[in-house]
Parts: structure tokens; C-alpha cells; sequence
């Protein structure tokens, strides 16, 4: 559906891109993630063709951007930061209006059809006659996705499309890309990483005009899985639990972090890097006769994996065990 090859593009002597590569198959959801200036709304402004490249090639359903991009450009929903909204027209004059400018066929009865089938996708059938000036942010992002859809181009790009919106609104729009991701193929660029891992089933990590990962959410973030970082539920007080373990010569630190149930703590072990815990840990808790009640792996989330390709000096020696948001970019 969209085959990126060997994308370069130039500022003068900055480079904004170096090569980037990468497709997407009809029906995926694929997030774009990166830092400021990675060189996300680059990529998402040549896709779109609002940019040309300096080299490389652009295929959207095997058209070349640059060779034909009418016939590429029909194919594409785009909602940019900020949606071009006429803050001064009514909601229904307003995507009228981008029916004319888009050149779509089809007389007052399809065109009404077509008014009235993104109306009711995007939740604005109830503001069609308020002016847009009027309406909330989140309303707003609703009517530029509706633009976006008139046509009913089989590929959606959304560039930071939650981006100012308050929680609610968040829910509500990312609820709304997710039943639009059943019907089109979607690329979707935003700052908020968990928003990422709930709405998209592949994400792409651009660092400093190259692609640095390409693959699905939880396997970026299984690949990061440290087995030398365990949380321990141990049946013994501190002082026996320290005095077990201390020969082992994995083991780094031992730290009670509290007490579940009488005679019972939460321990987090730290083991020296690369080291594998877990046969070790039981071994020398059985020899001591301590219950070993439960373990688990302190969890990983997609911003451990983005701090960890873009931002490896911001990393941590052992893995959160919380799922934050952070990341994006301004171009």
C-alpha cells in the first residue's frame, strides 16, 4: 500500500533524512515516533506530498508521488498538527468546501451521501450547523478528520492529531482512530507513547533521519526484557533474606521494598548486567528454607524502548515498573 525507499531529504546543509526505508501493508495502524527534529513530520510531508524529496522514492498503491501526484494524492486522507479549518464557516459549508477543492465526482446527491457518512464516522452530525470557531478543540480535530476522509482515500495520515487536547478528548479521538484503522490504513504520528501502544499494531522509530526500529509494540518491548532485574515475593524478614543471598556472585543489590502480609516481603533484586537471576535466586532461597512465593520481571514499556533507541543516555540501569508518555517532534 506504501513502500518507502531510500528516502533523503536536504536543508541546505542540514539533512533532515538519511535514508529512510520502510512499508506499510493495506489495513496496518503504524506508528511514527521520534524526538524533535527525528524527522517524523518530514517523512509524514513527503508522504503526503506536501514536500518533495531530495532523493529517494514515494509509492502509494505502486503510484510514484513524484511522477503522478494527483493520482497518488487521491488516495490519501491527511490531517495535519493543525487542521487548515475556516474558523468563520459552518461545519457543513466547511467540508463543502474541501468536497470542491478535492475535485471529487459525483452530483448533490452523492455528495450529500458522502457529507453525511463522515459526518456520522467522526461524531459531527450534532455540529454541522455551528460555526467552527465555536466549537471545542477536540470538535475541531473531529471536522478535520472528517475533511480527511472525504473521498474515502483508502490511506489516513495523522500528524499529532490528539495533540492539545484534554484527557476526555483523548479517549475520544484515539477510540475514533482505532474503529477508522478498521476500515483504512493509517499512519500515525503523536507525542503520547501509550496512546501509540494502544492504537497502533507497529510502530517505526526514526532517530536523526534513519529508521533505528521497525515492528510491533510488544516485541520492542520484549526485546528489552531484562532477566537480571527481578521483583521478588519472598516468605522471610530482611535480614534473612540479605543473609541467603549474599554469596551469590549475580547478585548486585537487594532492596525490601514492602511488607505484603505478616512475615512476607517485596523484594527488588538487581543482578550484575546480562546475568540471568532466576535459577540462582530459587536455589539459594530453597537452601535457606525461605518461601519463594512469587517473581516477576519489572515491566517495559514502549517509552523504555523509545528512550533507549533515541535517548540511550536518559536510560535506566533497571526498567520502570510504570508506562508514561513522552516523545515527539517539531518541524
Amino acid at each position: 500500500m506504501i513502500e518507502i525507499r531510500d528516502l533523503h531529504k536536504s536543508y541546505g546543509a542540514k539533512q533532515a533524512l538519511r535514508g529512510v526505508s520502510f512499508a506499510v501493508e493495506k489495513g496496518e495502524v503504524v506508528g511514527l515516533l521520534g524526538l524533535n527534529g527525528a524527522g517524523k513530520s518530514t517523512t509524514m510531508n513527503i508522504l503526503t506530498g506536501c514536500l518533495c524529496a531530495t532523493s529517494g522514492t514515494v509509492l502509494i498503491d505502486g503510484v510514484d508521488i513524484a511522477k503522478d501526484p494527483l493520482a497518488a494524492k487521491r488516495r490519501i486522507g491527511y490531517l495535519p498538527e493543525v487542521p487548515p479549518l475556516y474558523v468563520d464557516m459552518q461545519v457543513s459549508a466547511y467540508l463543502q468546501f474541501v468536497w470542491e477543492l478535492k475535485g471529487l465526482r459525483g452530483g448533490a446527491a452523492e455528495r450529500r451521501k458522502q457529507l453525511a457518512a463522515v459526518a456520522e464516522k467522526t461524531g459531527t452530525a450534532a455540529v454541522q450547523k455551528r460555526l467552527i470557531r465555536n466549537l471545542s478543540k477536540g470538535y475541531r480535530q473531529r471536522v478535520g478528520l472528517a475533511a480527511a476522509l472525504l473521498g474515502d482515500p483508502e490511506i489516513l495520515i495523522l500528524d499529532e492529531p490528539t495533540v492539545g487536547l484534554d484527557p476526555t478528548q483523548i479517549i475520544e479521538i484515539r477510540d475514533l482512530i482505532a474503529h477508522l484503522g478498521e476500515q483504512h490504513t493509517v499512519i500515525l504520528s503523536s507525542h503520547i507513547l501509550s496512546e501509540v501502544a494502544a492504537v497502533c499494531g507497529r510502530v517505526v522509530v526514526i532517530d536523526k533521519g534513519v529508521v533505528v526500529a521497525d515492528g510491533a509494540p510488544a516485541a520492542l518491548e520484549a526485546s528489552l526484557q531484562d532477566n537480571s532485574s527481578r521483583v521478588a515475593v519472598i516468605a522471610g524478614t530482611p535480614q534473612q533474606v540479605k543473609a541467603a543471598l549474599e554469596g551469590l556472585p549475580e547478585l548486585v543489590s537487594v532492596t525490601p521494598l514492602r511488607q505484603t502480609e505478616p512475615g512476607v516481603w517485596e523484594y527488588a533484586l538487581q543482578g550484575a548486567a546480562g546475568s540471568d537471576l532466576r535459577r540462582p535466586l530459587f536455589a539459594a532461597l530453597a537452601a535457606a528454607q525461605l518461601p519463594l512465593l512469587g517473581a516477576r520481571g519489572a515491566q517495559v514499556s514502549l517509552e523504555d524502548v523509545f528512550l533507549q533507541l533515541v535517548a540511550p543516555e536518559q536510560g535506566r540501569g533497571a526498567p520502570p515498573e510504570k508506562n508514561t508518555a513522552t516523545g515527539g517532534e517539531a518541524q
